[in-house]
């Protein structure tokens, strides 16, 4: 068993360079390193998680199977799709993502999720020191993500691990500012980790049930205040006062930027409308395939030489499953969040689970702003909290 975990401890090793290595002066490996790297670490999954999973949770976790059969579909339907070689590079990419649900079949397992943490803060995190040499600022967070688990349960660590948390977090949220995505997950995991705690008091189960049902139904409720013309929740000069910007590097040059600035609303309107105009709401265009796009697609278009003015994926994670896998893959994502969140807060008796189970709630909040859809260490960070939910 100590060497099946050791094999996990390696991936997770890969996976962390994997996620800053759009941001490094020495990139590893090149794309087939990668896919080889992704396809072994499924395979892995699929080989061992008889060790790791307990049957007794097989009922617990049908919101996964029925997300993981309808992702198959949704892959075995593009590769009937796919007409070039982008859109089969695209499908191959897509599906390790889409497919990244399958963690859950052994992070349920506390013992393999307690080696696998100890040894990254262990070795991998003193690296940081090192790599920070060679990353940029927006990578700093993907490096770090893991720091996440420890902000959720921040009031019962040491003094010593309490600095060195602190030490990190305040880094990437100043240091990488323009990063948003980490800065907004970092701020509120150590804001549930600590406010939950020191106000326990107030905590009660309708409590905790209040805000995680908040979450979950915000991002509807904003939505369609948004399409119907009422309220749109992106456009934040408009509700909020005062000049909030940051400096950030563009093509070498540092220029300001405004943290405020409305970049999600076209987003919206380009995938919808590509849905919309070529009839895919409720199937999806298969992974293999991206939306219509005015603002990136001719670019795309004419660098790719496909003919085709497609984005194949978009900075809102909740957008990207739209378009790959159509509102019934969004329903049997969000079905994943409610079920999570659900059992951890209700049926747990460990209250940092409670905390964890908020957090995962809001990660579906969150997926309808940004967080990439991506095979990298913020989603198995991701994925590895549900686990523990379910």
């Amino acid at each position: 068993m100590i060497k099946i975990k050791n094999i996990y401890f390696l991936f997770f090793i890969l996976i962390t360079l994997l996620s800053v290595n759009n941001w490094t002066s020495l990139p590893v490996g090149n794309t087939f390193f990668w896919w080889g790297v992704q396809i072994l670490f499924f395979i892995t999954i699929l080989s061992t998680r008889k060790s790791f999973f307990n049957k007794l949770n097989k009922k617990t976790i049908w919101s996964v199977n029925l997300f993981l059969a309808w992702m198959i579909i949704c892959i075995i339907r593009a590769c009937f799709f796919a007409e070039n070689y982008w859109e089969w590079k695209n499908l191959v990419t897509t599906s390790f993502v889409l497919l990244l649900s399958l963690v859950v079949f052994v992070f349920m397992n506390p013992a393999l999720n307690q080696f696998l943490l100890k040894r990254w803060f262990k070795f991998i995190l003193p690296l940081f020191f090192l790599f920070v040499l060679f990353i940029r600022g927006d990578a700093y967070g993907h490096y770090l993500t893991l720091i996440i688990l420890l902000l959720l349960v921040f009031p019962i660590l040491s003094k010593k691990w309490k600095i060195r948390v602190l030490f990190f977090t305040l880094f990437t949220i100043v240091v990488s500012q323009s990063s948003r995505s980490n800065v907004i997950k970092f701020s509120v995991a150590l804001l549930l980790g600590t406010s939950i705690y020191y106000f326990r008091t107030l905590f009660s189960i309708k409590v905790f049930n209040f805000f995680r049902l908040l979450f979950l139904i915000a991002p509807i409720v904003f939505f369609t205040l948004g399409v119907l013309g009422i309220f749109n929740v992106f456009k934040m000069s408009e509700y909020i006062e005062g000049d909030y910007t940051t400096k950030v590097k563009v093509d070498g040059e540092m220029r300001e930027e405004s943290l405020t600035t409305d970049t999600r609303t076209f987003l919206y309107m380009e995938v919808l409308t590509s849905a919309l105009q070529n009839d895919y709401i409720f199937l999806g265009r298969t992974p293999a395939r991206g939306n219509d796009s005015v603002a990136f697609g001719n670019v795309l278009s004419e660098e790719l030489n496909t003919g085709k003015s497609e984005r194949f994926a978009n900075e809102v994670s909740i957008l990207n499953i739209f378009t790959w896998t159509g509102l019934i893959g969004v329903i049997l994502y969000f079905f994943i969040f409610y079920r999570a969140s659900y059992l951890a807060i209700n049926k747990s008796n460990n209250f940092f689970m409670k905390t964890i189970g908020l957090f995962v709630a809001f990660r579906w909040l969150f997926a309808w702003v940004e967080d990439f859809s991506r095979f990298d260490m913020s989603n198995i960070v991701l994925w590895m909290l549900i686990s523990m939910c379910f």
